[in-house]
């Protein structure tokens, strides 16, 4: 007995479990001879076998199944037919002529089942009989679904009969504009653009939605032409399909009557209760607007709230950037109220116009201390040497940190101001650390002999942070002519001065001519010290570092000799081989685990066999899978090379 006869003797048996399993199998071994009586396991209760049969017919599909399944729509049990229309939008495309057949039926709910399935096909073949449908059958509800499935379908080809199909009922107009929004194709402009003079509002805010999804240039000009005469509520949703179709610079390629229209038109839009359309005319206005829109959008913008509607916020900034510096952008700032004047100072910070530095700085007296620390940031991004005395006068005047920190890059690194760099020395004794440091880092971008030698007296003070500041100044501005100091603060009882003296000596491109004072630190008492040492060697690695990173091996503190294994590993060290290997021993898991990663990743037949040895050593189980994982890794690369 065959398995298909088989399995159609078990699926006659009384034994419902024998059948659900005999179902599964008929989709398996694709039984076309089983496919009427899994039909009609669909219309049994058991939902197991209704589960199995819809499986496997859907397996086996073909026209054998499509006209099994076909007449089950007809059933009068609503989750027979929907579960047979599911199996037909599936499979139904593997015999057309049935379907087209029940486009034709005198039945119009077949009908509309018929064009359902159709939409799910995916095929070019559906169009035709779709179009048919949607241009002449008398039910309205069988013209609808045609629409929606030829949306659907989204095929160039169901334009034409879409378009026809716009002078339909109100209900079928619903999906036929969809359905073109979604196929995108430039024959449709002419024909939704036609409709809009005669349809109902509903329909026509539909339509003018559409327009702006496909996109084509062709109907700007006759959405201007429908602004004057269209009620507010549409005007509106013009101006946003106008704005999405021609994005803002090319706004600007209008005429200047149709500019001022637009503008006008789009101020109004503002005022609308859909966000979306609010955006697009912020968008719009920010190529076409003027000083009425700059204050439109900016008392707009300062009614959000800055943290909920943070992406909506930056969005109109850079909307507003596009426009020119203006009186009402001005006002905002210095008369406007504190979320206005925020507003102000980032759209500012964005602007290239050359007044606006001198803008920024005239508001700065007065202001609240979030709105100059604004100021101060804008006046960094768009600043000049202009602004230097300004600056200047902040050292001077103002205490908050922010503040400081602020001039102090403009001075020091923005412009490099050298006729400042005493001042701004003087300000890494200063009471908040992020303002030395600030300070720290202008000074060493200014450089220049005199701050060199300023460090330099600033070596022999006995404050620790003051001589760091130093040692790390000195490598930065001139790490040969300062390696007397240097080598001196290696000797420092503070052990993070004596790591910024090692960083100090780092210098890859001289080729670690100062090795013999960084492995001198080899043997530090401080464990980060040490850490510090292998981690220079390990990024300017060469021959000459290999023996000082292999005995690092033996350090006592098992960090350091963790980083010394992944700095071999790291280089694919055979050299050091001997010595990584008894690690495996270690008592510390961690350190054993980054020993086997560093063997796999340097392998080689040595690695190979002790990575197999650690592998089969019945001990922990994390350990013998990491060995597992590096020999693979060995054996990859040796295929990589054959």
């Amino acid at each position: 007995m065959t398995d298909c006869a088989r399995i159609i003797q078990d699926l006659k048996n009384e034994d419902n479990e024998i059948v659900r399993e005999a179902a599964f199998q008929a989709g398996e071994f694709g039984c076309e001879e089983a496919v009427s009586l899994l039909a009609e396991l669909l219309k049994t209760s058991h939902l197991g076998l209704q589960e199995a049969a819809d499986h496997a017919l859907r397996h086996i599909g073909g026209k054998r199944t499509v006209q099994a399944v076909v007449p089950l729509l007809r059933s009068d049990e609503a989750p027979i037919r929907n579960l047979s229309m599911d199996i037909l939008r599936e499979v139904g495309a593997q015999d057309f002529p049935s379907l087209v057949a029940l486009v034709h039926d005198d039945d119009p709910d077949i009908r509309i089942f018929a064009t359902d399935i159709l939409g799910s096909s995916d095929s070019f073949m559906a169009v035709e009989p779709l179009c048919d449908a949607l241009l002449k059958d008398p039910e309205v509800n069988v013209r609808y679904q045609a629409a929606v499935s030829l949306g659907d379908l989204e095929n160039p080809a169901a334009s034409k009969c879409l378009n026809k199909a716009m002078q339909d009922d109100e209900w079928v107009q619903y999906a036929v504009i969809e359905a073109l929004a979604k196929i995108k194709h430039s024959s449709s402009v002419d024909a939704l653009v036609k409709a809009l003079n005669t349809s109902s509002d509903l329909v026509a805010s539909m339509i003018i939605d559409a327009l702006g999804e496909v996109g084509n240039i062709k109907a700007v000009t006759m959405l201007l032409r429908h602004l004057d005469t269209s009620p507010t509520a549409l005007r509106n949703k013009i101006v946003k399909a106008i704005v999405g179709i021609l994005g803002g610079k090319s706004l600007q390629l209008l005429s200047a009557t149709e500019r001022e229209k637009l503008r006008e038109y789009m101020l109004i839009a503002l005022k609308d209760e859909d966000i979306e359309i609010q955006d697009a005319a912020i968008t719009g206005l920010g190529f076409v607007g003027g000083e009425k829109a700059m204050d439109e959008v900016l008392k707009l913008a300062s009614e959000l709230d800055p943290d909920r509607d943070i992406d909506r916020l930056s969005e109109i900034v850079s909307s507003l950037s596009n426009m020119k510096m203006n009186k009402s952008l001005i006002d905002a700032l210095n008369n406007g109220s504190f979320k206005k004047a925020a507003i102000a100072i980032n759209v500012l910070s964005k602007l290239e116009d050359d007044g606006v530095s001198q803008v920024l700085m005239d508001a700065f007296d007065g202001k609240e201390r979030d709105l100059k620390r604004g100021i101060l940031d804008a006046l960094v991004n768009t600043a000049g040497e202009e602004s230097k005395d300004f600056f200047v006068k902040v050292l001077d005047s103002e205490q908050d940190g922010t503040m400081l920190k602020t001039a102090i890059e403009f001075l020091g690194q923005k412009i490099e101001a050298k006729d400042e760099a005493e001042r701004i020395f003087e300000l890494l004794t200063h009471s908040y650390d992020d303002v030395k440091e600030a300070a720290l880092d202008a000074c060493v971008s200014i450089g220049g002999e005199k701050i060199n030698q300023k460090f330099i007296e600033l070596f022999t003070s006995e404050e620790p942070l003051e001589r760091l500041m130093s040692v790390f100044a000195m490598g930065k501005l001139d790490a040969v002519g300062n390696i007397g100091l240097i080598q001196k603060a290696l000797e420092d009882e503070v052990p993070d001065i004596r790591k910024i003296a090692l960083e100090a000596l780092s210098d890859c491109s001289t080729g670690m001519t100062s090795l013999p004072l960084i492995v001198s630190r080899l043997n530090d008492e401080n464990r980060d010290v040490r850490l510090t040492v292998i981690e220079l060697m390990g990024k300017c690695y060469n021959s000459e570092v290999i023996p000082y990173i292999i005995q690092a091996l033996l350090d006592d503190d098992d960090w350091v000799q963790i980083r010394a294994a992944e700095a071999l590993g790291k280089h694919r060290e055979e050299e050091a081989l001997p010595n990584l290997i008894p690690m495996l021993d270690s008592p510390n898991k961690l350190v054993v685990l980054k020993v086997i990663e560093a063997l796999g990743a340097i392998g080689g037949t040595l690695a190979f066999q002790s990575l197999l040895e650690a592998s089969n050593s019945g001990g922990d189980p994390e350990i013998m899978q990491a060995a597992e994982d590096a020999i693979f890794e060995i054996q990859e690369k040796q295929g990589d090379n054959k």
